[in-house]
């Protein structure tokens, strides 16, 4: 027997029906607004190529870690799920056998933002209407496959489809951006951009980190084993990213948000013993901290928005890390601070008008005490919003609550879903919308906000405060 999947009009509005008849009015001003996706993960290959996806495990599954993390915790191997592996590992390449082990186990998703995205795509992206169960799960994949086998499934239409009217991309300072630069060529109208991500060649602590920066002068034209040089590198690739990938912005996933304005001769030799490998105990973090302030530097003078991303342990997993590469479900978040660790940066450029740094936690402790106050003050500063675990109807509702009352609405920078799965784009900004939608709602029920204002803000939110932020 199967179980119909209806997605009920008024999901996620309040119970209460004073509140839920605002929610519902509100979510009408902005449910067909145009998406802003201004940082992400998405791959730029399926716009410049245009082709279809492969079949509904590699558009679903394999590419999200939102879905294998939580299927890898209940003891199913990762290359059961199709993910690629970086050390031979043979992995299941048979989609329909990704998918029916997916569909058995659906049930681990229940009361997850993770089953909430996937419901949506299931019922509007692919007009299926039985839930998803073992029982169900070839009709699902024929039904998908067939779908993904038509024009209208494929990445340009889908980009259409979903009225996204800009999506960032996300690239390390190596990359050649042929993809971004086959977009442009192609005459295509959709606005498909990347981000200037350089841990790779910042971060002492990464792999590799020798030869990349040794590429990094290969790929520059400069001298990056001395400090000026290696800034002017720097320098170089941002214009390019700028010129070939019509990058708005830049991206630092940084261990800490600890930050750093040295002397010259203190960030010459610091770097010195960077670049050689000669590093003192601190060395590394402390060179990630000044980094973090010459970048914002660079910002001032380039435009670039900058994207601050500190708190997560990454690649926390060895095992995992060594089998199958980085980004693979194992980022735990952990205990940030703020005040004290920006107070370098921002003493050197928070007062700046025209500088955008947007920030990000994992530590939902620090909004109220920390980020709220100080996106408050400093004209620099603005706040990202819940990422990636808070990504969800909690963590949306908690962000609003604990930043509203300090650094009210404009001081933040709309939403981001921060994606690797394109079809959870335009399923996690609906979530988005309505929540912020039954926020709102309450403000107006409670008399503290006209529902004419409240109408502006929830549009602003939705779209207009993305844009400004991140200069789209």
């Amino acid at each position: 027997m199967t179980t119909p999947l209806r997605l009920h009009p008024d999901r996620l509005f309040p119970a209460e029906e004073t509140q839920r008849g605002i929610a519902r009015r509100l979510y009408g001003e902005v449910a067909e607004l145009p998406i802003i996706s201004p940082h992400g993960h998405t791959d730029p290959a399926w716009f410049a190529k245009n082709e279809a996806f492969p079949d509904p495990a590699q558009l679903l599954i394999v590419p999200d870690h939102y879905v294998f993390r939580m299927l890898y915790s209940q003891g199913v191997p990762l290359e059961a799920l199709g993910v690629p592996s970086e050390d031979g590992t043979q992995v299941e390449t048979d989609g329909r056998k990704i998918w029916r082990l997916f569909a058995e186990r659906y049930d681990l998703f229940r009361g997850t933002p993770s089953r909430m995205w996937l419901d949506w795509v299931f019922a509007e992206a692919f007009g299926i209407d039985v839930r998803l169960t073992a029982e169900t799960a070839d009709h699902y994949y024929e039904v998908m496959d067939a779908a993904l086998k038509t024009d209208a499934f494929r990445p340009r239409a889908l980009f259409d489809r979903y009225r996204i009217e800009a999506l960032a991309t996300t690239e390390g300072a190596l990359d050649p951006l042929e993809h971004h630069r086959a977009i442009s060529d192609s005459g295509w109208k959709g606005r498909v951009i990347t981000t200037y991500r350089p841990d790779s060649v910042i971060d002492p602590d990464q792999d590799g980190f020798a030869d990349n920066l040794r590429a990094f002068g290969e790929v520059t034209g400069k001298d990056t084993q001395s400090w000026q040089g290696y800034l002017a590198a720097h320098r170089k690739r941002r214009a390019y990213f700028k010129e070939v990938g019509g990058a708005t912005a830049t991206d630092h996933g940084h261990p800490t948000a600890f930050t750093a304005d040295l002397p010259q001769a203190d960030a010459e030799a610091l770097f010195g013993r960077v670049a050689s490998g000669k590093m003192k105990e601190g060395d590394a973090e402390l060179f990630r901290g000044q980094m973090l302030t010459e970048m914002a530097r660079m910002s001032l003078d380039d435009g670039l928005v900058m994207q601050i991303h500190p708190g997560a342990f990454r690649n926390h997993n060895k095992a995992v890390l060594s089998r199958f590469g980085r980004d693979k479900g194992a980022d735990i978040p952990a205990q940030t601070d703020y005040v004290t660790a920006l107070r370098p940066l921002l003493n050197a450029v928070g007062n700046e008008p025209d500088l955008n740094i947007v920030l990000f936690t994992l530590d939902e402790d620090t909004y109220a005490r920390e980020l709220a106050p100080l996106a408050g003050h400093y004209p620099a500063l603005t706040l990202g919003p819940p990422w990636w675990f808070h990504d969800s109807p909690e963590g949306m509702r908690r962000f609003r609550e604990r930043t509203t009352e300090t650094a009210g609405f404009y001081n933040t920078a709309g939403f981001n879903d921060d994606t690797r799965a394109f079809l959870s784009i335009p399923a996690r900004h609906d979530v988005a919308r309505r929540m912020d939608c039954v926020f709102l709602a309450r403000l107006v029920a409670e008399h503290r906000l006209g529902e004419d204002e409240a109408a502006e803000v929830a549009r602003d939110l939705a779209h207009g405060l993305a844009k400004r932020a991140y200069k789209l």
